[in-house]
């Protein structure tokens, strides 16, 4: 245990190291005030980001939920951010990582009941309308936590992963990223106007946050470990956990959600920013696999089959 001495020392060398007078900031405690819990979490201006656009009650529940969610995505490219700019990583420190992010994501996914069960369908139905064009594939943390998990290859939509490779230039490869399917019309190269200001307010950012993920992206940085960390079963575990809760178990909990509300009399409607939404997000047709190497060929042909 430190004693008072302990902790001025450390202190004074904590200040010294700064260029600072440790006096000069001990006397400015004095003038302090002591933090409250509303002030540290800011919960006045978080309850005030709630803003409607109708009067429909369960739109905030909506509304909230996905102001929750971005916050779990944060946390998230927090984690992996730590995991990516760590130059001596060990399999206990990763296989940690790993498991927090899958932690979030397993909340991610059970909170969906929120969703499914915690809105009347009817009122869903006639609020989504004012949303359009909005929509959910339009969450830049969402994408960056797919960049910063794997090499972009894996995130190309499965029609045309045969014909890049990693020397494609950045731009080409990412007008062939799978959830353009959401916007897109390969056949003419329209965009939505969904996609369109979609790309228009982050596609830059996203190029330069691939530039450094691209190399320094968990897949990655495992392929770069050495044998015996690669081979760690705890740490291949967490991966194979970490890949398919993100891209079976989560998506699935996403879509079925999604098909509770906009399968309408049996007729599947379009979602509010028009896109594909069943062809985008069912894990069946991209095939979306993070750490493909872990698994086998047999697995792979099945991603999402079975669900």
């Amino acid at each position: 245990m430190n004693t008072k001495k302990d902790i001025t020392n450390q202190l004074k060398d904590k200040y010294e190291a700064l260029n600072q007078d440790l006096d000069v900031h001990l006397e400015g405690l004095l003038h302090s005030k002591p933090i409250n819990y509303w002030e540290y979490i800011q919960t006045d201006a978080l309850l005030s980001l709630q803003n409607q656009r109708t009067t429909l009650p369960d739109e905030m529940v909506f509304l909230m939920y996905h102001q929750v969610n971005e916050l779990l995505f944060k946390m998230i490219l927090w984690e992996i951010e730590q995991v990516a700019k760590n130059e001596a990583i060990d399999a206990a420190f990763f296989e940690d990582k790993l498991m927090r992010v899958s932690r979030y994501f397993d909340m991610l996914t059970s909170s969906f009941n929120v969703m499914r069960e915690g809105m009347d369908v009817a009122q869903y139905n006639k609020f989504r309308n004012t949303l359009t064009p909005a929509s959910g594939f339009q969450s830049a943390q969402y994408r960056k936590i797919e960049f910063a998990s794997t090499e972009l290859i894996n995130l190309i939509d499965n029609r045309f992963r045969a014909t890049i490779d990693r020397n494609t230039s950045l731009e080409h490869a990412f007008e062939h990223l799978y959830w353009q399917a959401a916007g897109k019309d390969y056949k003419t190269g329209k965009k939505s106007y969904t996609l369109t200001v979609f790309e228009e307010k982050y596609k830059d950012e996203f190029i330069r946050f691939v530039e450094f993920y691209n190399t320094h992206n968990l897949w990655s940085i495992f392929k770069g470990l050495p044998q015996a960390v690669r081979e760690d079963q705890k740490l291949v575990k967490a991966m194979r956990h970490l890949d398919y809760t993100v891209n079976i178990t989560w998506v699935m909990a996403h879509y079925n959600t999604a098909n509770h509300y906009l399968n309408i009399g049996g007729k599947t409607a379009e979602a509010t920013g028009g896109s594909e939404w069943v062809k985008y997000m069912h894990p069946k047709y991209q095939k979306r696999i993070f750490f493909p190497d872990l698994w086998s060929e047999q697995e792979q042909e099945d991603w999402g089959k079975d669900v």
